[in-house]
């Protein structure tokens, strides 16, 4: 773990007191994750999240095709795993931060964010910065995907 993971993960910690939610004041976040059955990466993502202080429940989903449809995702943006909280969905492999960014800002018209694929360096799919750049994606309703971040 290098210095730029630790003060991500301290970031989202912290700000995770400053979040409206649907939970009290003293309980964190609840993320529920669907993911393909088995698949291994999904679990790092989860540890990633349990770090920044969210509570996460993790299930298989034999037909994340069909929940991902339902919640008016892309398939061309599919990764492995969906996260839902407070209405929102997150496909892939997102940082934690940009998950409290968002939850902060809650962007108008939004469905959440998502990053296709599984990028070598995101959360739960290797160190950080071992692979090359990606982007975390806001996607809205009636509107093309936007960059929300890039790692």
């Amino acid at each position: 773990m290098n210095r730029r993971s630790v003060l991500a993960g301290v970031l989202a910690a912290t700000s995770l007191a400053l979040l409206p939610h649907s939970g009290s004041a003293n309980t964190p976040p609840k993320l529920a994750v669907y993911r393909n059955p088995g698949c291994g990466c999904c679990e790092g993502w989860v540890q990633h999240m349990r770090a920044a202080g969210f509570d996460v429940t993790i299930e298989d989903d034999p037909d994340l095709d069909a929940r991902r449809a339902s919640l008016g995702i892309p398939a061309e943006l599919a990764s492995c795993h969906i996260a839902l909280l407070d209405g929102y969905a997150f496909e892939g492999h997102i940082p934690a931060a940009d998950i409290v960014r968002f939850l902060s800002d809650r962007p108008v018209g939004a469905i959440g964010l998502v990053v296709p694929g599984m990028p070598t360096g995101s959360p739960g799919m290797g160190p950080e910065g071992s692979g090359g750049p990606y982007e975390v994606l806001l996607l809205a309703a009636k509107a093309s995907p936007t960059v929300y971040a890039t790692h």
